[in-house]
């Protein structure tokens, strides 16, 4: 699978936006792609963050500690910069160097791979994450969208 180009991830971003987002919300998305995740099989973990609030988080068969790990990684790079964590990563590789290199921040506390989407409320913006960990960086990123256009119709 290969990464989407900036501009693709850019309007994935603009595309997939809440008019709200509550408890309920978080409850019901995670509950959808934890059940998308089953009927494929996928050993992945979700998170799904408002305000730095975890509202849902589900480890399915086959993840480990580690998975919590890279959440948090990837949580902090949509935290910091506003963006999917792979269009981070992907904006540092087309400039021509390494999201570690042009940034140099912590690599233990900050990760720009794949997995971690901007939670966005149309009129408000970023207000929190939705991330999953577990399959390579591209597939993490696939799944979030995929969930998200279903979640949301679009």
């Amino acid at each position: 699978m290969t990464a989407p180009t900036l501009s693709e991830l850019a309007a994935q971003e603009a595309r997939l936006q809440f008019d709200a987002f509550d408890h309920d919300t978080a409850w019901a998305l995670g509950s959808a792609m934890v059940q998308a995740a089953r009927d494929a099989q996928l050993p992945i973990t979700i998170d799904i963050r408002r305000n730095g609030h975890q509202l849902f988080h589900a480890a399915l068969a086959g993840t480990a500690p580690d998975n919590d790990a890279w959440i948090r990684r990837k949580t902090r790079v949509v935290d910091r910069f506003g963006h999917a964590s792979l269009q981070v990563g992907e904006a540092a590789r087309q400039a021509g160097t390494t999201f570690e290199a042009q940034m140099r921040l912590d690599p233990d506390r900050f990760a720009a791979h794949g997995g971690a989407f901007p939670l966005t409320i149309r009129g408000t913006g970023v207000v929190g994450t939705i991330t999953v960990s577990g399959l390579p960086q591209v597939e993490d990123h696939a799944f979030v969208v995929a969930q998200l256009e279903a979640f949301l119709g679009v």
